[in-house]
């Protein structure tokens, strides 16, 4: 399957799947009265409005280039990854909320085990749904894709937080700490939705590549280059799924137009024979814009 029709196909179900694991987790909460467990189904709703906003991030990010879009729609993931991040505090608040009330007037768990039992079947769910967005994510370079999973998966550990807390509950008949539980919860959801917030804005400030990813980049020109002198003023962001990639490339003065372009096309079939979804924009100079002294076997980086 091509990728963009898998990340969408992925997306589209992650909203069958988060629909699914809410019904579970609200029918715990109703049957028990837990706070703990009415705060796990909250994150669930956030999910279910997570998945639809990132199914739309991802439509939206692969539709071609236009005349108002000219670099293309690939930021769109990066809205619905900080939109879930918003979201994610906002449950988080919620919970708070309905903790301290909890708090101040504790009540007794009805049916525990049952819930448990309902919720921990959710929580599978959750869990293998969550490492299927984040590798095909990872895979595909979707932002929203990997956020969705990742905010999963944080359901996941806060659904098994939750059940060995009201194992204990049961165990010793201290209501109170359900209340207490829930707080912890929410205290995680904030961690991880600042994470998920960071890491999308660092996507929308137009972020360089990782160092990692920039010394192989170099190694690819370097090696793609013959014919030039020197390559300068590298530059790298990522967009989503694309990298984007600039850099001056100096040749001699005499060389012909279409030399220059044979080099040129060269090292851009090598960019992207290694790098997914790349865009490479060369400047070609001529000798006397060298910032190094020329002559040297290999053609350097200045």
């Amino acid at each position: 399957m091509p990728s963009k029709q898998r990340v969408a196909t992925l997306a589209f179900w992650s909203i069958i799947v988060a629909f699914g694991v809410l019904g579970l987790k609200a029918f715990a909460f109703l049957i028990t009265g837990s706070v703990a467990l009415y705060s796990d189904a909250l994150e669930s709703i956030v999910n279910v409005i997570a998945s639809a906003a990132a199914y739309w991030a991802i439509q939206v990010s692969h539709k071609p280039a236009d005349s108002d879009h000219q670099h293309g729609h690939h930021k769109a993931e990066y809205f619905s990854a900080v939109l879930e991040g918003v979201l994610i505090v906002l449950a988080a608040l919620m919970i708070v909320a309905a903790a301290w009330e909890a708090l101040l007037r504790p009540q007794p768990l009805q049916q525990p085990w049952e819930g448990l039992a309902i919720n921990g079947f959710a929580a599978l769910i959750n869990a293998g749904w969550a490492w299927i967005l984040i590798r095909t994510g990872r895979q595909d370079k979707s932002p929203a894709l990997v956020a969705d999973g990742r905010h999963i998966m944080t359901d996941v550990v806060t659904s098994l937080g939750v059940i060995a807390g009201l194992v204990g509950v049961v165990l010793t008949g201290y209501s109170i700490l359900d209340p207490l539980l829930a707080i912890l919860v929410a205290l995680n959801i904030l961690y991880q939705g600042w994470h998920v917030i960071s890491g999308s804005m660092s996507g929308l400030m137009d972020k360089a590549v990782p160092l990692e990813d920039n010394m192989h980049i170099r190694d690819i020109i370097s090696a793609n280059s013959k014919g030039a002198l020197e390559v300068h003023d590298l530059k790298t962001r990522t967009a989503g799924r694309a990298t984007f990639i600039e850099f001056h490339l100096i040749v001699d003065g005499e060389m012909a137009v279409r030399e220059s372009h044979v080099i040129c096309d060269r090292i851009e079939e090598a960019l992207k024979a290694e790098i997914p979804s790349v865009r490479v924009l060369i400047h070609v100079e001529p000798d006397d814009e060298a910032k190094l002294p020329l002559g040297t076997a290999a053609v350097p980086f200045a």
